[in-house]
C-alpha cells in the first residue's frame, strides 16, 4: 500500500506542475514578459556588452595604432597582425556570450589558410583574412552601439521597476519643514513627493507601462546585436557559399554514380541476362532446326518473346534516365506518360509559358516520377495530383495524394534522397504528411529557361 501511495502522490505532482504550467501559459505574453527567462538574458547580454566594448574597442584601436605607426619598420607588421590575431580571439569569446545569453548559433569563421609553414607564413594569413577585418570592423562600431544599448535599457528598466514599486518605497522620502516647523509631506508647491492615493497610483501604472515595455525594447535593441554578431563574427556569405557548392558537388557526384551503378545493374540483370539467354535459345534452335522443325520454332518464337521483354525493359530504362517525350515535348506530356503508369488516377496541371533548362527539366521529371513511384507502392491512394507552374524565377512543383501519410524525410527513405538531390541546385523539398493523409509534397527548383514554347 505504500508503494500505491508513493505512486499517487508522485502523479499528483505531475498534475500540479502540468497545471501550474497550463497557467502560465493561459498568462498573456505581454505579462510574461519581464519575468522570462529569456528577458533577463539579454539583459544581462546588455549590461556585459558595455565593459567588454570598451575593453575591445581600447584593445584594438592602441594595437592597431602602434602597428599603423611603426609600418615604416619592420615591426609594424606583426604588431598589426598579433592586434588582428586578438581580434579574432574577441570574437570567439563575443560568439560565445551571444551563443549562451541570446541563443544564437553562429557557425565559426573560415580557419586561416597558411602558405606553408612559420611566423611569416601566420602573419601573412592573418593580414590576408577578411575574418580578422570584419571582426577588427566589429571591434570598434560596436562600441557607440553597446553605450546606446546600455544606457536606453538600464534608464528604462530601473525607471520602470523604481515606478511600478513606488507604493512600497515612497515614504522612505526625507520629509522637509514646512511653516512652523512642522514635519510634512508636501505642501502647496506640490512639485516633488507624490504622497497621496492618486497620485500614487498613477505612477504605479506608468511604472508599469514602462516595465511592460523594456523587455520587448532590450529584445529589439539585441536584434541589432544578432545582427552584427552574425553578419560581422560568422563566417563570410562567400565561404559560406562555397562550403554549399563543395557539399552539393559531392551530392552530385555521388548520385551520378549511384545511377551509374543502378543502370549497369539494371543492364546486367535485366536486357543483357535475357539478350544472352536468347542468344543461347536461338543457337540451340539452329542446332534442332533440321532434326526437329517444330520445336526449333517453338524455341524461336520463345526467343522472339524474350526479344520483346528485352526492348521494353531497355525503354524503362531509358526512361528512367531521360525519356524522348521530355526532350520533345516537354514536362507536360512526360508528366502525364508518367501519370499513366500510376497504379492510382492522377491530375496532371502544368502552367508553364517557357521551357526551363534541360538539367531542371529532367530533375523535375525525376522527382514527380519518384513521388508518384511512392504513392503506388506505399500510399495506399485513391488519387492524386500533379501541380507544376512558375513563380518568379522558381520552378515549383505539388504532388498531393489521399493517401494514408506518414512520409518523412527524416525516417531514411528515399525521400531523404530526393531532397538531397534537390538541394545539389539549390531546390528544397517540403513534405506535408500527417498520419491519416492528405501527403501534399512540394518541390521547389531555380527557373533557368531554355526557350520558349511553341
Amino acid at each position: 500500500m505504500a508503494t500505491d501511495y508513493g505512486q499517487s502522490y508522485g502523479f499528483l505532482d505531475e498534475i500540479d506542475e502540468i497545471d501550474e504550467g497550463t497557467r502560465r501559459r493561459r498568462l498573456p505574453t505581454g505579462l510574461r514578459a519581464p519575468f522570462e527567462g529569456r528577458t533577463w538574458r539579454e539583459f544581462g547580454y546588455v549590461l556585459l556588452g558595455l565593459p567588454i566594448s570598451i575593453l575591445l574597442f581600447t584593445y584594438a584601436v592602441t594595437m592597431v595604432s602602434i602597428g599603423a605607426g611603426l609600418l615604416v619598420t619592420f615591426l609594424g607588421i606583426p604588431v598589426l597582425a598579433a592586434g588582428l590575431a586578438g581580434c579574432r580571439g574577441f570574437g570567439a569569446l563575443e560568439r560565445m556570450r551571444a551563443r549562451g545569453l541570446l541563443g544564437l548559433e553562429v557557425a565559426d569563421p573560415e580557419p586561416l589558410r597558411m602558405r606553408g609553414n612559420g611566423f611569416l607564413a601566420w602573419i601573412g594569413a592573418v593580414l590576408k583574412s577578411g575574418t580578422s577585418w570584419r571582426t577588427l570592423l566589429y571591434s570598434v562600431i560596436h562600441l557607440p552601439w553597446a553605450v546606446f544599448s546600455f544606457v536606453v535599457a538600464v534608464n528604462f528598466w530601473a525607471f520602470g521597476w523604481a515606478l511600478l514599486t513606488y507604493p512600497l518605497w515612497f515614504w522612505l522620502f526625507p520629509v522637509y519643514g514646512g511653516q512652523d516647523g512642522l514635519q510634512l509631506y508636501g505642501d502647496e508647491t506640490h512639485h516633488i513627493y507624490l504622497d497621496n492615493p492618486f497620485e500614487i497610483g498613477v505612477t504605479a501604472l506608468v511604472g508599469l507601462l514602462f516595465t511592460l515595455a523594456t523587455p520587448w525594447i532590450v529584445r529589439a535593441l539585441t536584434m541589432v546585436d544578432r545582427v552584427m554578431v552574425h553578419g560581422l563574427l560568422g563566417p563570410s556569405r562567400l565561404a559560406t557559399r562555397v562550403v554549399e557548392l563543395e557539399s552539393d558537388r559531392g551530392v552530385v557526384v555521388d548520385t551520378a554514380a549511384a545511377d551509374l551503378r543502378r543502370i549497369e545493374r539494371d543492364l546486367h540483370d535485366g536486357a543483357q541476362a535475357r539478350l544472352v539467354a536468347l542468344a543461347m535459345d536461338l543457337g540451340l534452335a539452329k542446332e534442332k532446326l533440321v532434326e526437329d522443325p517444330e520445336a526449333a520454332a517453338r524455341m524461336v518464337d520463345e526467343a522472339h518473346g524474350e526479344v520483346k521483354t528485352a526492348l521494353q525493359e531497355l525503354r524503362d530504362l531509358a526512361r528512367g534516365i531521360h525519356p524522348a517525350v521530355l526532350t520533345d515535348r516537354g514536362l507536360d506530356a512526360a508528366l502525364s506518360a508518367v501519370a499513366s503508369r500510376c497504379t492510382v488516377p492522377v491530375q496532371v496541371e502544368v502552367e508553364l509559358a517557357e521551357r526551363p533548362a534541360p538539367a531542371i527539366e529532367g530533375i523535375a521529371y525525376f522527382t514527380v516520377s519518384e513521388l508518384l513511384q511512392n504513392i503506388s507502392k506505399h500510399s495506399r491512394a485513391t488519387w492524386a495530383a500533379v501541380d507544376v507552374w512558375r513563380v518568379e524565377n522558381r520552378l515549383m512543383l505539388q504532388v498531393v495524394d489521399n493517401g494514408v501519410g506518414g512520409a518523412d524525410t527524416a525516417a531514411g527513405s528515399g525521400l531523404a534522397g530526393l531532397a538531397e538531390r534537390l538541394d545539389a541546385v539549390d531546390g528544397i523539398l517540403v513534405v506535408d504528411s500527417p498520419v491519416g493523409g492528405p501527403t501534399r509534397v512540394t518541390a521547389e527548383l531555380p527557373w533557368r529557361a531554355e526557350r520558349a514554347l511553341g
